[in-house]
């Protein structure tokens, strides 16, 4: 009697094991309307979705157009900037390079970049290739970016990787997580020393091949097919218009792959798969040692408390954001560039994954969210949140209070008298120990700005008030307009100023503030 109950419980509890790992199942017909609803409800001009799921592709499709001049139509082979998206493929890279045994994890950075620098003696010593990849140097949000971006400066690895002397410690090592893609930069740097190849070359030959990912490229200059390559748009002016694609930094570590959403379906199948692809998963890219190493939290970051998803721990591994929802470990990441938004979200618990591709900047993000989330709603069998209707409502808001407090600043310099200003006072050359040199002259009447290693960081500096200037730059195709403050010496002559963005939303790699500008002519 007892032996019955014995096996009648076990049979009950095998069952429920079984049920619990049973999820809704979603259509490519129901992922299809939902795309195309989002696509009437955001300024986007054109996306691609792929889903895979249980081991295949449910859905992979192409929607809109790929440029609003050209009218051409997207479809699952256009290939998209997929920006920060490509981190998890340098992590993956090194994690090659650890597998030949060419290093390993725990290696300090300057055993194999000697020249390697940072903010204090004990740090740049102590500063291992996991904290590379880990947003926890102590660095402030975005640190340096300001070297790449807007494109078409002219710095090189070598003022790189001197550079992290110069920039404030904003927190303790190891201790905060503050996103950074300097650093992922000299990731790419030491994987081209260790295997002898770029970067790109590595990522196309020992990755991208392997996968089969034949219209997938480390670099935009690498791209074949440039009649299936999306435009990059932007709503910056409010109509929206084509503006240039984002050229390659130093090396594409940190956010330099252009792909589609057929090829990178095949990324994710060999994510969730631990390394295992092709048929019958009879081959192995990297082990699952190495997998686990990626999926860990290195950094520790705030849990969302939003009951609705249930979430414990939240943290970033090794080019991923790591948390669970609902009792689902969920593995993500999202890319941004001018122009260009992305974003790729595994659950392997489900054996899930999900990659939205978009072309527009700024609906491009809400957009990807506002998708991704109502697929994994389904997926989690929870109530319809009408996620499209909420994001398309906030991305107005957001917008009309953006637009608020920077028309506020230029009305303020419209009411002031431009003509009074003393322009002896500022005109000079002043200079940032890792940017560069800035200059104050005069063009056609007007004082200006320019700033030498960054050709397109350049416009009017008109008067706001007191010794604070507002600056319209030339560049147009994110919103970075400044402010610049000046000091002045005893003899009421500029000796130096500092900078920061007008907008409150401002994108975090126009990190003006990081700057500390002194007068050297």
């Amino acid at each position: 009697m007892k032996s019955t109950k014995r096996k009648a419980t076990l049979f009950l509890f095998l069952i429920t094991c079984c049920i619990s790992q049973i999820h809704a199942q979603v259509t490519s017909q129901q992922i299809d309307s939902i795309v195309n609803y989002a696509m009437t409800k955001f300024n986007v001009a054109g996306c691609a979705v792929a889903v895979v799921k249980d081991g295949s592709i449910l859905h992979e499709k192409g929607y809109g157009i790929k440029s609003i001049e050209t009218k051409a139509l997207v479809n699952e082979h256009t290939n998209f900037a997929i920006a920060s998206n490509s981190k998890a493929f340098t992590t993956v890279a090194l994690a090659l390079l650890v597998e030949e045994g060419k290093l390993n994890w725990d290696d300090k950075v300057k055993t194999h970049i000697p020249e390697f620098t940072m903010y204090n003696d004990y740090v740049e010593e102590n500063f291992n290739i996991i904290d590379l990849v880990t947003h926890r140097s102590g660095l402030g949000l975005g640190v340096g970016d300001l070297m790449f971006f807007p494109q078409g400066s002219d710095f090189t690895i070598d003022d790189l990787l001197s550079s992290f002397q110069h920039f404030k410690q904003e927190s303790d090592f190891r201790t905060k997580w503050d996103y950074d893609n300097l650093l992922y930069l000299v990731a790419g740097e030491l994987i081209a020393r260790k295997s002898g190849m770029t970067w790109e070359a590595f990522v196309e030959s020992r990755i991208f091949e392997p996968l089969g990912m034949d219209n997938t490229h480390g670099s935009l200059s690498n791209v074949n097919d440039i009649d299936n390559l999306s435009a990059s748009h932007s709503t910056e002016k409010g109509d929206i218009r084509v503006i240039p694609i984002f050229e390659e930094m130093i090396n594409g570590a940190a956010g330099g792959i252009f792909s589609n959403v057929n090829d990178l379906s095949q990324w994710m199948l060999l994510q969730l798969n631990k390394g295992k692809y092709g048929d019958n998963l009879s081959s192995q890219l990297f082990t699952q040692a190495n997998h686990n190493e990626m999926w860990k939290i290195h950094t520790v970051m705030d849990v969302d408390r939003n009951p609705r998803y249930n979430s414990h721990f939240s943290g970033y591994g090794l080019g991923w954001f790591l948390s669970d929802v609902k009792g689902n470990m969920k593995v993500e990441h999202t890319g941004g560039l001018p122009g260009m938004l992305s974003q790729t979200i595994l659950i392997p618990d489900m054996n899930l994954g999900i990659v939205i591709l978009t072309n527009t900047s700024n609906d491009g993000g809400a957009m990807f969210s506002a998708i991704s989330n109502t697929i994994l709603d389904m997926y989690f069998e929870l109530d319809d949140f009408k996620w499209i209707d909420k994001y398309a409502a906030y991305m107005k808001s957001f917008k009309s209070g953006d637009d608020a407090a920077t028309n506020k600043v230029w009305e303020a310099v419209a009411s002031m008298d431009q003509g009074a200003v003393e322009v002896n006072k500022y005109i000079g050359i002043y200079e940032d120990v890792w940017f560069g040199k800035i200059e104050v002259f005069m063009k056609d009447d007007q004082l200006w700005i320019k700033c030498h290693r960054s050709p397109l960081l350049n416009g009017p500096l008109k008067h706001y008030k007191d010794e604070t200037f507002a600056i319209k730059w030339e560049y147009q195709d994110m919103n970075a307009d400044a402010f610049a403050m000046f000091t002045l010496d005893e003899n009421g002559k500029a000796n130096g100023f500092t900078m920061k963005g007008i907008s409150p939303n401002i994108d975090f790699s126009f990190d003006f503030q990081d700057l500390n500008l002194k007068r050297v002519d």
